[in-house]
């Protein structure tokens, strides 16, 4: 795989958006929503800085994230996600896809905390995704640091797409019938072990994320790249307190293509260097059926870009079950053979 990195200035950073400029004044929060409209149709991507969750909580975070990779093997394979209908728990280096390629990373999958969901006769299969976690008896710290983080960074992508939905034209609150009390958020923790040594380099394959909005905290190491209009993968430099942010195939969905929905990759580490990122996802109910936006530049949308090999459902759930199906066949193969395209 050939990486493709930035040379020209206008690549160097992606916008960077501050969200606490909505509560200076209409002066700052009219700058706000300019920026926001630009970077959301333009870009597809930029960085947030201003979203208020502090250095305490994401040192909790990262501490916990730190000390689970730390345990032994056995002790996370314990957590192994193989075991659960759910697609919850822990993925071994190699065992995750995208595209159908190898990714060369381990990562434990955490969701709202809820009972299992198991299909009944006529429901969708879908509420399988729905269940509890599994967690490491070893660190009940890590329980607490990742179900507090997703209650956080839930009210910061809430208020941040309300803050979107403002700056468009559309009405700040439209989706929020989509999320209430049985949104669907997923926290990744995720550790790049470096190369694979066998020549490849992808950490995670190119791929447009399917929800809403996505939050992601990285590291200083690097290796996120986005492709931009040129139709090259860019670097994303770490910022210091900052999230990348990217938009999901639902919000270019609803939007008739206006707003964006980018290609993005990871790049290993050189050598044995490890990479830790969290990314987390904002994501409405399993059944929520996402309504096309009405809003005052929809005349200008250019329509979405269709793939073939990834169509779009109108439910929630049936992207996100497509997505897991695909990326996690161990899972699939052992829980949902029925749910498998036969080859």
């Amino acid at each position: 795989m050939t990486t493709h990195i930035a040379t020209t200035p206008s690549y160097a950073q992606l916008p960077i958006i501050d969200l606490s400029a909505a509560d200076r004044g209409p002066q700052a929060r009219a700058l706000l929503h300019a920026q926001l409209h630009s970077a959301a149709h333009d870009v597809g991507f930029f960085q947030l800085v201003g979203h208020g969750v502090t250095k305490a909580e994401t040192d909790a975070l990262l501490t916990a994230m730190r000390a689970f990779f730390d345990l032994p093997e056995a002790d996370r394979l314990a957590l192994d996600n193989v075991n659960s209908p759910h697609f919850r728990g822990y993925t071994r280096t190699g065992d995750e896809r995208t595209r159908g390629a190898r990714d060369w990373r381990d990562q434990l999958d955490i969701g709202a905390e809820r009972p299992a969901h198991v299909p009944g006769p006529g429901e969708p299969p879908y509420w399988w995704l729905e269940g509890p976690n599994q967690w490491p008896a070893a660190l009940p710290e890590l329980r607490t640091a990742a179900l507090a983080w997703i209650d956080r960074l839930s009210a910061v992508a809430q208020r941040l797409l309300h803050e979107l939905l403002t700056a468009i034209g559309a009405p700040a609150d439209f989706y929020d019938p989509a999320f209430g009390d049985h949104a669907h958020p997923h926290l990744k923790l995720v550790r790049y072990p470096g190369s694979a040594g066998d020549g490849t380099d992808q950490g995670v394959g190119a791929h447009k994320d399917y929800g809403f909005l996505t939050l992601l905290l990285q590291d200083t190491v690097g290796g996120l790249q986005v492709q931009r209009e040129d139709g090259l993968f860019h670097d994303v430099p770490p910022l210091e307190g900052a999230f990348v942010v990217n938009l999901g195939e639902l919000l270019e969905v609803a939007t008739n293509g206006y707003l964006l929905a980018t290609n993005h990759r990871v790049i290993s580490p050189p050598g044995a260097t490890e990479r830790f990122s969290v990314p987390f996802f904002y994501n409405p109910r399993l059944d929520a059926k996402v309504d096309p936006l009405a809003f005052p530049h929809a005349s200008t949308a250019p329509g979405i870009t269709t793939d073939p090999a990834n169509p779009l459902f109108a439910e929630y759930g049936y992207n996100e079950l497509k997505g897991k199906l695909r990326a996690h066949p161990l899972v699939a193969e052992r829980h949902h053979g029925s749910l498998l395209t036969p080859a």
